[in-house]
Formats: C-alpha cells, sequence, structure tokens
C-alpha cells in the first residue's frame, strides 16, 4: 500500500532532501538512467535525480515520433540551462513497426510500454552497465492502472510485474506518494521555471493516446498540428488540461461546394486538480468557433469539430 502525501501535508523542502537521499542509497556507487519527456513528473524527476547523483545519471529524451511539435528541442534548451545534459534517442522506427495495425487502446498500451521499457531502455542499459532507471510515476497513474480503468504504461510492481526480472533493471519512482499538485509544488521547490512546473499534463504513450484506431505516422501529424492550434487559443485559459483527439471514421463535409470526405477532430479541455475528477472547462461559444475555424484552416483533411462536455467519471481526460 501506498502512502499518499496529499497537498496539504506535504513539505516540499523535507521531500526533496528525503528523496535525493534515497535514489543516492539505492544508485551506491553505481549509476543511473533518467526518462526525461519535457512533462512535470519526468522534469521533476531529473532534478532530483541530478542532485542526488550529478554526472552518474544519464538523461535521455527518446524520440518516439508520437512527441509535440519542436518538443525535443524544446526540452533540451530549457535543461540546458540547469547544466543538464539531454541525449536525444532516435527510437521513431522502432515504435511505428511496433504500433503497426493495431487498433485495441490497450494493445496500443502495451505495445508502446513493451517497445520503450524492452526494446528502446533495454537496450540502452545493457550497452551503458547502468542497473536502474528514473522516472516520474505518480499516485494517480497507480491507482487507475490498479482498478483497470486504463493501464498506464510506467506502472509495474503494483500489477505484479518485477522489472529487474523483466526488462534486467530495476526503476526508481520517487514521486509514487504524490499526485500532480503536489508534483507541481515540488516542482517549484526545486526552481524549475513556471512552463515547466505549471505545464499541462501529457500523457506517457504521447499523441498515441490521442488517435482512435491504428497510429501511423501520418494520423500522428495530423493530431500534432490540431493540438498546435488547440494549445496557443487555451493556454490563458487556466484550465488544467487541453488537447485534441483524432476520431477514426472518416466524416463528410463541404469544401469549395464539392463534398469533402474528411477527419474528424474531438477537443478537450478540462478543469480539475488531481486529475481523479474533472469537469469540462466551460469555454465561450466564440472560442470554440475559432478553435473548429483555425483547425479546419489549418490541419489538412479535417472537415469537423468537436467538443467533450462529459465530466470525469464517466469520461476520462485522455481518449485511451
Amino acid at each position: 500500500m501506498i502512502r499518499e502525501i496529499k497537498l496539504q501535508d506535504l513539505n516540499s523542502a523535507d521531500f526533496i532532501a528525503e528523496k535525493v537521499q534515497e535514489i543516492r542509497a539505492a544508485v551506491g556507487d553505481g549509476t543511473a538512467i533518467n526518462a526525461l519527456s519535457g512533462g512535470v513528473d519526468s522534469s521533476v524527476v531529473t532534478m532530483l535525480g541530478h542532485q542526488a547523483l550529478g554526472k552518474k545519471l544519464r538523461t535521455l529524451f527518446i524520440q518516439n515520433g508520437l512527441m509535440r511539435e519542436g518538443e525535443a528541442e524544446q526540452v533540451v534548451a530549457l535543461f540546458r540551462a540547469f547544466d543538464v545534459d539531454v541525449e536525444v534517442v532516435d527510437a521513431r522506427k522502432e515504435f511505428f513497426a511496433a504500433l503497426k495495425g493495431i487498433t485495441d487502446p490497450e494493445e496500443k498500451r502495451e505495445a508502446i510500454t513493451q517497445t520503450f521499457y524492452r526494446e528502446v531502455f533495454g537496450r540502452i542499459v545493457r550497452e551503458s552497465g547502468s542497473k536502474y532507471l528514473l522516472q516520474g510515476t505518480i499516485l494517480t497513474d497507480v491507482d487507475e492502472t490498479v482498478a483497470g480503468i486504463k493501464r498506464q504504461h510506467n506502472v509495474f510492481e503494483q500489477l505484479g510485474i518485477d522489472p529487474q526480472k523483466t526488462f534486467g533493471y530495476r526503476i526508481l519512482e520517487p514521486l509514487i506518494q504524490l499526485r500532480k499538485d503536489g508534483v507541481r509544488a515540488v516542482g517549484k521547490a526545486l526552481g524549475l521555471p513556471p512552463e515547466l512546473f505549471g505545464r499541462i499534463p501529457f500523457p506517457g504513450p504521447a499523441l498515441s493516446a490521442r488517435v482512435i484506431g491504428e497510429v501511423t505516422p501520418e494520423r500522428i501529424n495530423t493530431v500534432r498540428k490540431a493540438t498546435i492550434v488547440v494549445e496557443r487559443l487555451l493556454r490563458n485559459t487556466g484550465a488544467f488540461q487541453y488537447l485534441a483527439i483524432l476520431h477514426e471514421d472518416r466524416v463528410t463535409g463541404i469544401r469549395d461546394g464539392r463534398r469533402d470526405f474528411g477527419q474528424q477532430i474531438e477537443i478537450r479541455c478540462w478543469d480539475s486538480t488531481d486529475a481523479r475528477t474533472a469537469t469540462p472547462t466551460k469555454l465561450p461559444f466564440d472560442m470554440l468557433r475559432q478553435l473548429a475555424d483555425d483547425i479546419t484552416r489549418d490541419v489538412p483533411g479535417v472537415v469537423s469539430v468537436t467538443y467533450n462536455i462529459t465530466t470525469k467519471p464517466p469520461s476520462t481526460i485522455e481518449a485511451i
């Protein structure tokens, strides 16, 4: 049973000191590898790891082809300011090959999990000799996985899976007692800028969690372009999270007086504190119209834009 540390009970300075010591004690004279995606959780773990291990921690950004526009370049530049070197590993071929032909949401998550931990990181760990992977699992990830709501790609031991036996290395999870609000508080205490500790959540499976049906480079590119519009227009709303989802079926539209059999984007925008429950943000109708106009103008092939108005539960924040 994981002991939750709620935001009101969290002393960020004490938490940081405790986790830094735990990481040092676990790794000892060895080395560790850190998986950095640029999201809030992985960014906070990166700073904890570098406080604990310094140059004994190797930080990697896995370019899986599923990230937002310019993500790798932004992450490398942001962490360079903290004297953290980030290596970019190109694994796009491995991920798209693993996802080819898969449409079931849980099968997609499992394909990403196996590719990330067994193929990509497994190879890197074997080549480096490191015995530890540092990652940003939080308590909400565990809750949703154990409850069977959705399998989060970064949860293992709570499902009876031993990463040491399965992948050949141990996984250290210093944030597993916290939820998102607590992680943000720790990030602020670590000195991360607001654009990092205040960043909207982004799923571990990245944009593949926002493509209903088969994940291909072309379909990822469509949802990536829609994401640019959504994040540009909604960044000042104060919402907890906002995203674009690409639906599977094509729909009938009209463009230049002729039928345009195109694609449909669903927009979700949420008010929440910890992601366990969420309410759709009451966006002004003019904003919804602008989102629709800009997406259908800027994203080739999209002829329909919808807005989700279902709470969590019964909905979830991400689509799959």
